[in-house]
């Protein structure tokens, strides 16, 4: 392993705790304020409307963030004296570390899954309801419950990823 420059790990982890608090931040005022609001039978579509443009807003500073914990995740895992190698499992840093890129995986697949799935889907009954006098309730609520579902298990999971990085740093 080379010896890398201070200044280069010294960027990677602020590069990395700045995304993190963008991506787990975002996930987090999702998840406790804008859907628990969206969810009350008494919310109308102004406040989903508002949903959808925080939506389109954080997806790429989503996206962006996770490019850059990517990098300097990298970055620092190269960097550490615990790292012996891709998939070398000897010692509970590695394993920690494991299990944290796991959960970093189930998190992109489910952020892959609403941006290409799912909220072309909300653009589908935006544009239904822009051009008919059905306000689209019930599908409407249906795609917020499922969308509330993978925020929360978004939420579950970048727990877990932070906990697991805790492991890995006291290892």
């Amino acid at each position: 392993m080379s010896q890398m420059p201070d200044w280069v790990l010294t960027t990677a982890y602020s590069a990395h705790m700045l995304a993190t608090v963008v991506w787990i931040g975002g996930i987090t005022f999702q998840a406790a304020l804008l859907l628990p609001l969206a969810l009350k039978p008494e919310t109308g579509p102004k406040l989903r409307s508002l949903l959808g443009s925080i939506r389109r807003r954080f997806l790429p500073l989503a996206w962006l963030s996770l490019a850059v914990l990517i990098g300097s995740g990298l970055t620092q895992m190269t960097a550490s004296t615990n790292y012996a190698g891709f998939l070398v499992i000897q010692n509970r840093w590695s394993f920690a570390i494991l299990l944290k890129h796991l959960g970093i995986t189930v998190m992109l697949a489910v952020m892959a899954y609403q941006t290409w799935v799912l909220y072309p889907r909300w653009a589908r009954l935006e544009l239904i309801q822009a051009r008919t006098t059905d306000d689209g309730t019930g599908a409407d609520l249906k795609l917020l419950r499922h969308e509330a579902t993978l925020i929360r298990v978004q939420l579950l999971l970048s727990v877990i990823v932070l906990i697991l990085t805790a492991v890995a740093r006291t290892a």
